[in-house]
């Protein structure tokens, strides 16, 4: 017994010299090593440039509807058989661009919890066209035979787009993926051409003529338009040396109007924070 205490303390000696041996600068192992995560300040002004590619959708259903409403205002073919509602131009087309621009923002941070606010920039050409025909012949209450053809066309192009986001994100050491939403500014070049050509007949006998034939003209070109939409996405940034990071993210920008516009971009940019 006595030589298993003597080598029990011979033994807690060694250790504590060699405990008194050991560097104090050298980390204490708590079960497995680990690395810990690079903290990484997101707070500050930044700003950055940047390059998209995407596509845009255009939905042309109705797209004239109004001029024709405004074209018929009144007469009987048009109250009894709402020619205006007639899907003369239909479907939707769909076009690829590339865009570049620029953004910049401000993000306030809580621990791991940033907010924030952003502006983003690009011009691009963003745009598609559409045209159709239609007609028909019907009687009216009148007794009238109506013969009614609708030739309209129609176009869309978004050269700059400016949007105002709202940004939510979680940093994980060098990351910080985001969510963002917001208002949406774009400039677009548009136009619409309606024309009617009507004519009415009385069934007799002998047939009549009524009314016609008669043409109704309406076009419409404007360049530069501001249209108002919103906007909401995701991505991710990534510190990359100094105050340099990368940027990489996913926008979909809506706009309403005679030709709604849905436009979806991906796109990867450089920034520096300030």
């Amino acid at each position: 017994m006595r030589r298993i205490v003597l080598a029990m303390m011979m033994a807690a000696a060694a250790q504590g010299a060699q405990a008194a041996d050991y560097p104090e600068d050298l980390p204490v192992l708590r079960g497995m090593l680990r690395e810990s995560p690079r903290y990484v300040r997101w707070q500050g002004f930044y700003a950055g440039g940047q390059a998209a590619y995407g596509s845009s959708d255009h939905n042309f259903n109705g797209a004239t509807s109004n001029m024709t409403a405004q074209q018929l205002a009144l007469t009987t073919i048009e109250k009894e058989y709402q020619v205006s509602s007639w899907p003369v131009i239909g479907g939707k087309v769909s076009h690829q661009s590339s865009a570049f621009g620029g953004f910049a923002g401000y993000n306030a941070q809580w621990g791991d919890a940033v907010l924030g606010v952003d502006a983003s920039y690009m011009h691009g050409n963003f745009g598609g066209a559409a045209a159709g025909s239609m007609g028909r012949q019907f009687t009216t209450s009148d007794g009238i035979n109506n013969n009614v053809l609708v030739t309209s066309s129609a176009s869309i192009k978004f050269t700059d787009i400016l949007t105002f986001r709202g940004r939510a994100a979680y940093a994980i050491g060098s990351f910080l993926p985001y969510l963002f939403g917001g208002v949406a500014f774009g400039l677009a070049d548009s136009t619409r051409t309606n024309v009617i050509d009507a004519q009415g007949t009385n069934p007799g006998p002998p047939p009549t003529n009524a009314y016609g034939p008669v043409t109704y003209t309406a076009s419409e070109n404007q360049h530069g338009r501001l249209k108002v939409g919103y906007t909401m996405g995701l991505g991710t940034e990534v510190m990359l040396f100094g105050n340099v990071f990368g940027r990489a993210e996913w926008e979909y920008i809506r706009f309403t109007g005679p030709i709604d516009t849905n436009i979806n971009t991906v796109r990867g940019g450089l920034g520096y924070r300030f």
